[in-house]
């Protein structure tokens, strides 16, 4: 992957293989989508230990916009995602971290299922879901599409990050991780 230019992405793997894959890649390597476990203890959001590793070796973590991901869901508060934001940085330093949103509009559940599931397993995964909530949750309001960066935006100024970080956040620092890796 390193020699043919392809990020490689451990969004969806576990600590062990996570590590593993920062130690082993000659180039940095991303979590496009995914949150700290301190802030809410998601399956697919990491540790503090591995984060920092991210951070050390160059990587990016993009933050997720997904309701699982998120403390209280769809409930979440655009100051308390902020305010992880905030710590996040304090771990990982501002060029470190990106919005990877995980947004997946308009899709019937059955593409959730097939993404779960594939098309020959033999159970149902509900993945962060369950049977009784198996479909795609609602986004918080503060971010329903794309035009919620601007909440962003606000809400990363109100917390005391200043312009250019803020940008750096919202899009230059992807910019600048892709841009390094050829």
């Amino acid at each position: 992957m390193n020699r043919i230019g392809i990020v490689i992405d451990m969004s969806h793997s576990g600590e062990k293989s996570t590590l593993d894959a920062i130690d082993i890649s000659e180039k940095p390597i991303a979590i496009t989508h995914a949150n700290p476990s301190f802030w809410h203890s998601a399956l697919r959001n990491k540790s503090e230990t591995l984060l920092k590793h991210l951070s050390n070796s160059g990587g990016i973590l993009g933050l997720s916009l997904y309701a699982h991901h998120l403390k209280d869901g769809t409930n979440c508060k655009l100051d308390s995602f902020c305010e992880m934001v905030a710590k996040t940085v304090e771990i990982m330093g501002v060029k470190n971290i990106g919005i990877g949103s995980d947004l997946c509009l308009n899709q019937p559940d059955s593409i959730v299922e097939w993404m779960r599931n594939g098309t020959w397993s033999k159970t149902k995964n509900y993945g962060e879901g369950s049977k009784s909530k198996p479909e795609f949750p609602d986004q918080p309001e503060w971010f329903v599409d794309a035009r919620g960066f601007s909440n962003l935006e606000k809400g990363l100024k109100k917390i005391g990050f200043n312009e250019n970080e803020v940008n750096d956040i919202l899009g230059n620092n992807w910019f600048n991780f892709y841009k390094g890796i050829n």
